[in-house]
């Protein structure tokens, strides 16, 4: 997690055994694989599991890591992508940053004029962009959340209440909206305002958690409102690897409201028990309209209910829509196709600036 390459560690790995892989440390200049947060059930019992803690604005942007050793400056996405040249309002304002070498790990994200988060993919459009027409036309702000490396000192083996002190030294202004251990009434309204002014939710951090490069557990903690939709089953694919021989990749539909076929959003494979998959490979068949050897594609008439983070709009869906993050809940056999959300439903989860 540290050394960001498996080749690398590998070849450290047969090369000096345990004792090489022990010595490996943050590198300026080299990414490390992000630490990640397990989703919590509120924020109330957010903080209260994790108090003392601090709580931040989860932003719907791109994850970004910077590495800065006085005029050098590399920046990276969440896959340690280096996106460097495509940024340079980032690049920029790093330079101008008080310090000499820091490395820092947060999130970047394009605004509307009125200071609201613009759709994620317009933000992730400009990593593969450098004219400085495209630049200009979608500029890039940068909120940071931690600081790994600061002036010659490593921090990712310290406690974030060290790392957050570096954190506001190394950047000031630049800091992601946080409060630090507020009471609940405190918190809820700070998880309140996030949503108000269009972000996601919030994160919950303990104070006493260390960096864990490329790990999810529970020191960090997101809280966000979950959208479910009932949407109709119009296909599944034949999984892969251990799901091999079984149905697994759900197409999912809306309903057209003027009574046309189903209106393809998104696929999942996410959220299937290997009860429920061994299910759908009996199940499935009964409902076959045509298969091909990937996918057998289904009369519409089975409903599931589905959790998602959101929706954006794609041009690879006919409704110009498609699902973020999609998991499956449960079927509903309760429901009927002509139960089930419309695609006008889904729209209307499209963010504002969406439009």
């Amino acid at each position: 997690m540290l050394s960001g390459r498996l080749p690398e560690t590998a070849a450290t790995a047969l090369d000096g055994g345990v004792e090489a892989l022990a010595a490996v440390r943050l590198e300026l200049g080299r990414p490390v694989r992000p630490m990640l947060a397990s989703p919590g059930s509120s924020v109330t019992d957010a903080v209260a599991d994790l108090s003392p803690c601090v709580i931040e604005y989860k932003l719907d942007g791109a994850r970004i890591q910077v590495h800065k050793v006085d005029d050098d400056v590399h920046i990276y996405t969440r896959t340690l992508r280096e996106i460097t040249d495509s940024v340079p309002e980032l690049v920029d304002l790093v330079r101008k940053l008080p310090c000499r070498s820091v490395v820092l790990d947060g999130e970047t994200l394009a605004l509307t004029d009125d200071g609201r988060p613009r759709p994620f993919q317009e933000t992730q459009s400009r990593f593969g962009s450098t004219s400085d027409e495209q630049v200009r036309a979608l500029l890039l702000s940068p909120y940071f959340f931690d600081c790994l490396h600061l002036d010659g000192e490593d921090l990712i083996d310290e406690p974030l209440a060290k790392r957050n002190a570096a954190l506001h030294r190394a950047v000031g202004d630049h800091v992601i909206p946080g409060v630090v251990d507020p009471p609940p009434i405190e918190a809820e309204a700070f998880g309140a305002s996030a949503l108000a002014a269009g972000h996601e939710g919030v994160m919950v951090k303990s104070l006493d958690s260390t960096y864990q490069a490329g790990r999810r557990g529970k020191a960090w903690l997101k809280v966000k409102p979950v959208h479910t939709l009932d949407l109709v089953v119009i296909g599944a694919e034949w999984g892969h690897g251990r799901r091999t021989g079984l149905l697994s990749n759900l197409h999912l539909g809306a309903r057209d409201p003027d009574g046309g076929p189903p209106v393809m959003v998104g696929k999942t494979f996410k959220g299937l028990t290997d009860e429920l998959l061994r299910w759908q490979t009996e199940e499935f068949p009964k409902y076959q309209r045509e298969a091909d050897d990937w996918t057998v594609y289904l009369r519409p008439e089975l409903v599931v209910e589905i959790a998602l983070d959101g929706v954006q709009a794609s041009t690879r869906y006919p409704g110009g829509v498609a699902l973020r993050f999609a998991r499956v809940v449960r079927y509903r056999p309760d429901k009927k196709a002509a139960d089930a959300d419309t695609i006008v439903d889904v729209r209307g989860l499209l963010p504002t600036a969406q439009g």
